[in-house]
């Protein structure tokens, strides 16, 4: 009975390996940079008892705690507590996005463009396609975690112990696949990827916000999130491993209980049940941007929502800028030269809050743009261009969304800032904080510009992404590696005025804007010549 239903189990995981061969190592690469460049870093700016003692009293207070856990180890604030402190909520998050996307692309997404059917036709076990996923980023999380501690290791910080590296490592690992198997359970309850993505999406939000609530106002609410059991590990501090084989434990449960749930359901249908729709489509809904408009709905207010709580909690920590700021080095690095004090110094942190947000909310953008390439990957464009509708209005109607979507997650993350910037900071002017971000819009139309360019040629969309996280680098640690001007000016984003710093700058945005309107004249041009793929 058990043969029958995990038949076949390592091939197909092998096949999936084979599928995530450039993204898992990718994935996995980068976590090793950031880990082992950030510990660098520390070392270097932290360099005696007296700098770290200063940076331990400038994060405790309320603001940190809810960005970044509870601080661990402040009366002896070495560099193995920074780190774990500073980045390991932060670095778990996004492993667990990373989790996230990987999982579902193996389960729902293979659903949806029937490759799992195709996979299910052959002698295989009912549950063998999943098992094999989760199999998979077993392994993948198990490579990771022990790669992280050698790396931690072979840096030879005296702080940076053997036990606490390789704990350091297993807090990643296990989060990352508590959330493959949480992204598993989504699988089945939902009969989408964007609807299995989303709910992921919402679970470790919720997580993260009752970790954040809990953490700062009431300890033992805390023990509600995973996240806020992986944190209890306290790394480098006292090392307790118990919490980590706790996270896994129940991890391992999900998995099970994901397991059962696909077996009960039919391949393609999702457990939740399926909201019917209207017996007849409006107008608003046959025309091209009212339905593309309509397929992305979800995503939209997903992203809006996300992006106001982003901004509303940056816009919290704005009332800690002076202790935050003044007595961290990296923070007057990131600021530059001429620091000011009291309001000037809150109004160069929003600044580079600003720019830093924007990027973020450039991802939605992005994606709404190369929704357009997933559906022609699908084959279901053919269907539609055969009707009176021009190719260059149908890339239109994906631009003019991901427009509308740049305003509404733009809009969202500086109302966010600037209410609860206003709300801790009676001095601060709600226009100051608001526009401080908005300004950054010509900007992320550029990268709506490029995206829609490389969906016209129908390749080459990976360098959008390489594009903006070669923005994201210049603005986070140009002045901390001292660029030269000219790596900063290839950035769009450096070409925006920092608002309210700097003065505005029409001469600037209008020619971004420029730059934006003739790539999308290329990208009409080229997408309506060119062969369509299936």
């Amino acid at each position: 009975m058990t043969n029958h239903w995990f038949r076949r189990v390592w091939p197909i995981a092998l096949w999936q390996l084979k599928q995530d061969r450039v993204r898992i190592p990718v994935w996995i690469i980068s976590f090793l940079a950031v880990t082992v460049t950030t510990v660098t870093l520390f070392e270097s700016l932290y360099p005696s008892a007296e700098d770290r003692m200063q940076l331990a009293h400038s994060v405790v207070n309320p603001a940190i705690t809810a960005l970044l856990g509870p601080a661990y180890g402040v009366d002896n604030y070495d560099v193995g507590a920074i780190l774990a402190h500073q980045m390991l909520l932060l670095t778990a998050v996004v492993v667990a996005v990373m989790s996230i996307l990987i999982v579902t692309r193996h389960t729902r997404e293979d659903e949806e463009e029937g490759r799992a059917e195709l996979i299910s036709s052959l002698p295989v076990g009912r549950l063998s396609n999943l098992v094999s996923t989760l199999l998979v980023q077993l392994i993948v999380y198990i490579t990771l975690s022990l790669l992280v501690g050698i790396a931690l290791v072979s840096i030879n910080i005296p702080t940076v112990t053997v036990e606490g590296s390789f704990l350091y490592g297993a807090a990643l690992g296990v989060t990352g696949f508590f959330f493959a198997a949480v992204t598993a359970v989504m699988a089945q309850l939902s009969e989408t990827a964007r609807g299995t993505v989303g709910l992921s999406f919402a679970v470790l939000l919720t997580f993260y916000l009752i970790r954040a609530i809990g953490d700062v106002s009431y300890d033992p609410l805390s023990w509600f999130s995973p996240l806020g059991w992986m944190l209890e590990s306290r790394v480098f501090v006292e090392n307790n491993w118990w919490m980590i084989v706790l996270v896994f434990g129940v991890a391992v449960l999900i998995a099970m209980f994901a397991m059962y749930l696909n077996a009960i359901r039919d391949v393609g249908a999702g457990l939740l049940p399926s909201k019917s729709g209207k017996s007849h489509a409006s107008k608003w809904l046959k025309s091209p941007l009212g339905f593309t408009i309509r397929m992305q709905r979800t995503s939209i207010l997903a992203w809006s929502i996300g992006m106001f709580v982003f901004g509303a909690t940056y816009g919290s920590v704005l009332v800690e800028t002076d202790t935050y700021v003044a007595e961290i080095e990296i923070m007057a690095q990131m600021l530059g030269e001429d620091l000011g004090t009291g309001i000037e110094l809150i109004e160069q942190f929003i600044v580079m809050l600003g720019v830093i947000i924007s990027i973020a909310a450039t991802i939605p953008m992005i994606l709404s743009v190369y929704r357009l390439s997933k559906e022609e990957k699908n084959n279901r464009i053919e269907q539609v261009v055969a009707t009176a509708l021009s190719r260059r209005k149908l890339l239109g109607s994906y631009v003019v969304t991901a427009l509308i979507v740049s305003l509404l997650v733009m809009g969202s993350a500086a109302f966010g800032m600037a209410l609860a910037g206003t709300l801790t900071l009676d001095e601060l002017a709600f226009s100051t904080a608001f526009n401080a971000i908005i300004v950054y819009l010509p900007a992320t139309w550029i990268m709506i510009g490029l995206a829609a360019l490389f969906v016209g040629l129908g390749k080459w969309k990976g360098l959008t992404w390489l594009y903006l996280g070669y923005a994201f680098i210049v603005v986070y640690l140009g002045g901390i590696l001292e660029f030269p001007s000219w790596m900063k000016s290839l950035s769009p984003y450096e070409l925006v005025p920092g608002l309210p710093v700097e003065e505005m700058n029409w001469v600037a945005l209008f020619s971004l804007l420029m730059i934006f309107v003739a790539l999308i004249i290329m990208s009409l041009q080229v997408y309506a010549k060119r062969d369509l793929r299936g």
